[in-house]
């Protein structure tokens, strides 16, 4: 099986869209483990409107909680107690994209980070980045908190508007591969995003 999981610099940078085109691509399964807030929808039915995949393929979260905000305090305020052993990935046949929540350093217990749980499945990542001001010092900070566990990572995936020397930057700095670019798209939907995807990224680089 194939695992890749997606995460991001920040909150809001289109890691679910990313991850939507990934899953679609690879004709695989998503997951999201834990939702924090619903109001808007959920992460795992905006992947199903934009992926392409069948129902079925979208595994449901271990935890759906209603509050939007970090996942440690959202199970604080819903009065849920979030046990790592249900994060375990799940044994299923076929490619699995598994997105985080926010950034790589997001708390989902008071003593449990995402980057601490991508360590505990050893499994490669992919560090999605928005290609705004700020980017450099986001993603390299990133960088640095996955390597600092020994989280492999597949490289570095840009959303937005092309900045092709902070792009550069920060995979040379970072010494990661630039896996391509997604640009916002003024019109999203399954088939824009399907072949933005394509025309910005190699589904090969995903295996290595």
């Amino acid at each position: 099986m194939t695992i890749i999981i997606v995460t991001g610099t920040d909150t809001g940078i289109g890691k679910t869209v990313f991850a939507a085109a990934l899953a679609g691509a690879l004709g695989g399964q998503y997951w999201k483990p834990v939702q924090a807030g619903l109001d808007d929808g959920s992460d795992a039915e905006t992947v199903a409107a934009l992926s392409g995949l069948p129902a079925d393929r979208i595994l449901p979260e271990a935890y759906r909680l209603v509050t939007p905000c970090s996942p440690h305090r959202a199970a604080e305020i819903d009065g849920i107690r979030i046990d790592p052993d249900r994060l375990a990935l799940p044994a299923i046949a076929g490619p699995l994209v598994v997105e985080g929540a926010g950034g790589a350093l997001v708390p989902l217990t008071r003593d449990l980070l995402y980057v601490d749980l991508f360590a505990r499945w050893a499994a490669p990542v992919v560090l999605v980045a928005r290609t705004a001001l700020g980017t450099i010092n986001h993603s390299l900070l990133s960088i640095e908190a996955l390597r600092a566990r020994g989280v492999p990572l597949i490289g570095v995936a840009f959303v937005g508007d092309a900045n092709d020397d902070s792009e550069a930057t920060i995979c040379a700095i970072g010494g990661v591969r630039r896996l391509g670019r997604l640009p916002i798209l003024p019109t999203l939907d399954r088939a824009t995003l399907a072949r933005a995807f394509e025309q910005g990224f190699t589904l090969a680089d995903f295996a290595r």
